[in-house]
């Protein structure tokens, strides 16, 4: 039937552009293959659904019956807090960027980036897409399955008291042992959800407590934390610390060697990381050491009467020929592990690498040129890789705030010489503050850069990784610490802007009255 004006004017959509599409002969036959193995994924799914049911009915054809994933459904379990749930607006709330609407092919898109926006959520609730569409499927009364729910309802652990806040809960059996720790930014919502796709954990737990906070960065901190000291069985995923890599200098000998490994070295040592893949780190500490001419060999020293074959070929300073100050050695190695902490030591060595490859194409030595060439291209992108994890481990002090995502309430998190010092919810007293603020930087005052006596323990490395990469994604307030004065005024000016909103601007209402408005 003719569009109606109003459905034009809403979606753009016009009567021309409907009057040129292809019949449903032509078109439905395609879609039919494709279908063939694989899941509909559509928003509002029962809709589209029906409507190709319907259009395949009318020409005779027989419908697939595919498996349907709806992201409506994915939204309202794994994105509880999201109200608005229509294509466009729970794109945005995902961070999905949506450039044009009521189309076909840019609605699909946008489509298929929710799907891959909360796909992962949904693969920790569902391993296999049978469990995905049963999980996601609407819970009818009156049924067997309905019956079965209620008398699981009834066995599972009283959730009444998890508030609809940000925190840690903690499944326990009978005996008060921790089966399973998670965490959400809606604690009630996702401890329901366990029950929907029960885990092996599920039938044993009899008792669910929680640890409230204030955001969810207190969360994910406190969960990672938990996870740690009390390992849980149901945790089968625990946070890995095996994909992340140190450049390591053990000092113990007089002349050192850059070498890579999983685990920082003990003792007295320099220990530059965590650099995500042992392979990067290998690979920079390779470089480096050819740079800087260290030694290739390893921690033992045999003298020789002749150079090794990297020190004929001048890659090495060969120091076993028993001739070498190992002051000028040590300041060698100062030279390298300098790039790491030092923006203008990485300029210095990218600059001299420039001079090198000048002097070889001056000199016609179009090879070593081509080879200073990948060199530079190689450890540019190697250094630019590690910098961001190195800026978060050793960047200097920090005091960060984050927010509730729904009430005016904080965390705060003293980050500094690479370890989270300290944190929790951000006192309204400012002395307890400044106080606080000093205490922190009295505590990482000796890891305050890399490769101090007192690096950062292997096990803290998923925590500062955690709050590395929600502070680059979410981007909240931060204050750069020098001796700590000022924090306190700062914080609380962050944290209650309503005085000052309304000073300067009479026409706007208080937080609070948005509230109830």
């Amino acid at each position: 039937m003719p569009l109606q004006r109003g459905i034009q004017r809403f979606t753009g959509i016009t009567q021309a552009m409907a009057s040129s599409a292809p019949e449903p002969e032509a078109v439905l036959p395609r879609i039919a293959r494709m279908l063939e193995g694989r899941v509909l994924v559509a928003h509002n799914a029962q809709f589209d659904r029906r409507a190709l049911r319907q259009a395949f009915g009318q020409i005779g054809l027989k419908w697939p019956r595919p498996p349907v994933i709806c992201t409506v459904a994915m939204a309202r379990r794994f994105a509880p807090l999201v109200r608005e749930r229509k294509l466009a607006a729970l794109a945005e709330s995902l961070g999905i960027e949506v450039h044009e609407v009521h189309r076909a092919l840019p609605d699909a898109t946008t489509c298929a980036h929710i799907l891959c926006a909360l796909l992962p959520r949904m693969c920790a609730a569902a391993p296999t897409v049978e469990d995905a569409v049963d999980y996601l499927q609407p819970r009818r009364r009156g049924t067997g399955d309905a019956l079965k729910r209620a008398i699981a309802k009834a066995e599972r652990p009283d959730l009444s008291a998890l508030p609809s806040d940000p925190g840690v809960y903690i499944f326990r059996n009978d005996a008060g042992q921790p089966l399973y720790v998670g965490k959400s930014v809606s604690l009630r919502s996702r401890a329901r959800a366990h029950f929907c796709a029960p885990s092996g954990w599920t039938d044993r737990a009899a008792i669910v407590d929680y640890r409230p906070t204030h955001s969810e960065l207190g969360a994910l901190v406190l969960e990672n934390r938990l996870i740690k000291e009390w390992r849980p069985t149901g945790n089968k995923a625990l946070k890995r610390t095996d994909q992340w890599a140190f450049v390591r200098c053990r000092l113990d000998i007089e002349y050192p060697v850059l070498d890579a490994a999983a685990d920082p070295a003990p003792g007295h040592a320099i220990n530059v990381g965590p650099i995500k893949g042992l392979r990067t780190a290998q690979d920079l500490a390779d470089q480096l050491t050819s740079m800087f001419r260290l030694r290739h060999c390893g921690r033992r020293l045999h003298l020789r009467e002749h150079p090794s074959a990297y020190g004929q070929m001048g890659r090495c300073c060969s120091p076993c020929l028993g001739d070498l100050d190992p002051n000028a050695y040590r300041r060698q190695i100062e030279k390298a592990l300098s790039v790491f902490w030092s923006s203008d030591a990485r300029a210095e060595l990218l600059a001299e690498l420039d001079e090198q490859m000048r002097a070889a194409s001056r000199a016609q030595l179009y090879e070593r040129a081509g080879s200073l060439v990948r060199r530079k291209e190689r450890l540019d992108r190697l250094l630019w890789r590690t910098e961001g994890m190195l800026e978060a481990m050793h960047a200097r002090p920090r005091l960060v705030l984050a927010s509730h995502p729904a009430k005016d309430l904080w965390d705060a998190f003293w980050v500094v010489g690479g370890r989270v010092a300290d944190w929790g919810a951000l006192p309204p007293d400012p002395d307890e503050i400044a106080e606080r603020t000093a205490s922190a930087l009295r505590l990482g005052a000796r890891s305050s850069r890399p490769g101090s006596a007192a690096s950062v323990p292997a096990a803290e490395v998923d925590e500062v990784r955690i709050v590395a990469s929600w502070v680059a994604r979410n981007e909240p307030p931060a204050l750069e610490l020098a001796d700590g004065v000022g924090a306190a005024d700062w914080a609380l000016s962050v944290s209650r802007p309503a005085a000052t909103d309304a000073a300067t601007q009479p026409g706007r209402p208080s937080p609070a009255a948005r509230e109830s408005l």
